[in-house]
């Protein structure tokens, strides 16, 4: 393979500009971004792009085609404003060439609907999929598969707000349409089966999950076989389930089956391969097995860094999680030191609203919280609060999650009455979210109720 891609390469010193070439060059570039190779192409779509505009023009359909792939190339590797950039050149040229109706001009947009999903920019992400959803709607109908593919997508977003009812309702509207047109075994409605039991996973309904997903990975194993990456992907998301019930020598056993399918198929440095190493790394970090958890963490971020760059999300994922590991070990400096790491890092590549590094910003909080500095822990968890109730809602779990911890620096504090108003207001986002009767709920009316004469 690495002889391939020095041949990769040296192709626009080989050849002229034709379009033969720019065929071939295309169909070379796109197999790669397929595989995971994102970052051994972006100069050949670059070469493809100038001979294009030298031979073709700027608005040849062609040309709009590779810019549009180069925005792809971008999106993959983590640089969403230069995808977005990109994605807005090559929709400007598709909305004059085609009009806004048209296929191309609609995929284009989907796709920065998509962008601004990964960005966290969840309103402006269902503002562009609900543009795309309409365009769809009225040109293809509802039951075309470009069309399902946008509904499929918004439940995503909906996911990510937190917003798991709705969630639910979109894919099942997907699954609807899809077991229809494609067939119950089709990958891309296995898909969607794959996606639901990820909302009941968030939901902490552990066995349905379990259910949703054997559900998928029977029909993949069926369709694509045991080494497909859909199959793969499900098997890894089996063992996050196992994780997430701390049901650790379960959940290992799943994230081997998928590790070892990945690397057999996809490589050791895929990015795929180098999730499921970060995966194993949280398992033995859940087991208090530092050690071991920071060696698979740093296999996991060296094949990062090679493979996808210092700021992409993924390794920043690694070295935020490498820091919780010193948080666990009792080394505060260097915890500290690896959080600004990955709080630099996020800040400029995902923004400063963005979930990962509001995520960041929460575990620094509690970092300061560990080691009794109060005050500072009180300024950080309040930075936390406000982005992710911007981004993400007053009543998703993660904005809860550092009102509750807010409450509890208060409480450590002496100050019960202030710990009393945070707790209540987390408790009211619970029941609101997570209904009255769910243990989450009933354990914090529990403490709620023990705070109440400490308050008066």
């Amino acid at each position: 393979m690495e002889a391939v891609r020095v041949r990769l390469a040296e192709l626009p010193k080989l050849f002229e500009h034709t379009q033969e070439v720019f065929q071939a060059t295309l169909e070379i570039g796109c197999m790669y971004v397929d595989h995971g190779f994102d970052s051994q192409v972006g100069n050949l779509f670059q070469w493809l792009f100038e001979g294009q505009q030298e031979l073709l023009g700027d608005d040849h359909p062609d040309t709009l085609g590779t810019v549009h792939n180069m925005a792809n190339v971008f999106n993959r590797k983590g640089e969403y404003s230069k995808a977005l950039e990109w994605y807005q050149r090559a929709l400007d040229g598709f909305e004059k060439i085609f009009g806004k109706d048209h296929p191309s001009t609609l995929e284009t947009v989907h796709n920065m609907a998509y962008v601004l999903d990964s960005q966290g920019e969840y309103s402006k992400a269902l503002e562009w999929y609900q543009r795309t959803l309409d365009g769809f709607d009225k040109t293809l109908g509802k039951d075309h598969l470009s069309t399902l593919d946008t509904v499929n997508n918004m439940a995503i977003v909906f996911d990510s707000q937190g917003e798991y009812s709705k969630a639910l309702e979109w894919y099942q509207r997907a699954l609807d349409g899809r077991e229809k047109a494609l067939g119950k075994h089709h990958p891309s409605t296995l898909s969607t089966v794959y996606n639901m039991a990820i909302v009941f996973k968030r939901q902490v309904e552990y066995s349905k999950a379990v259910e949703w997903y054997q559900r998928a990975l029977d029909g993949y194993e069926k369709t694509l076989g045991k080494d497909h990456p859909s199959t793969l992907d499900t098997v890894h998301h089996m063992a996050i389930v196992f994780d997430s019930q701390c049901e650790y020598s379960k959940a290992l056993e799943w994230y081997r089956r998928a590790f070892d399918g990945r690397e057999k198929t996809l490589g050791m440095d895929h990015p795929s391969t180098l999730d499921t190493v970060h995966y194993i790394a949280n398992v033995f970090k859940g087991r208090g097995e530092y050690s071991e958890a920071l060696e698979w963490y740093q296999r996991a971020l060296e094949g990062y860094e090679k493979t996808l760059g210092k700021d992409h999300p993924s390794t920043l994922d690694t070295v935020h999680y490498m820091a919780n590991v010193f948080t666990g070990q009792g080394e505060y400096s260097k915890a500290l030191e690896w959080y600004q790491r990955a709080l630099d890092g996020r800040e400029k590549t995902l923004g400063k609203d963005h979930p990962s590094t509001l995520d960041t910003v929460h575990y620094m909080a509690s970092l300061f919280k560990g080691q009794g500095e109060y005050s500072k822990a009180l300024e950080w968890y309040q930075r936390a609060v406000d982005g992710r109730e911007k981004t993400l809602g007053k009543d998703h779990r993660s904005t809860l999650a550092s009102v509750q911890l807010v409450a509890i620096v208060f409480n450590r504090q002496g100050e019960y009455s202030k710990s009393l108003e945070w707790y209540q207001r987390a408790l009211d986002g619970f029941e609101k979210t997570l209904g009255k009767d769910h243990p989450c709920t009933l354990s914090l009316a529990e403490v709620v109720e023990t705070l109440l004469p400490l308050s008066t």
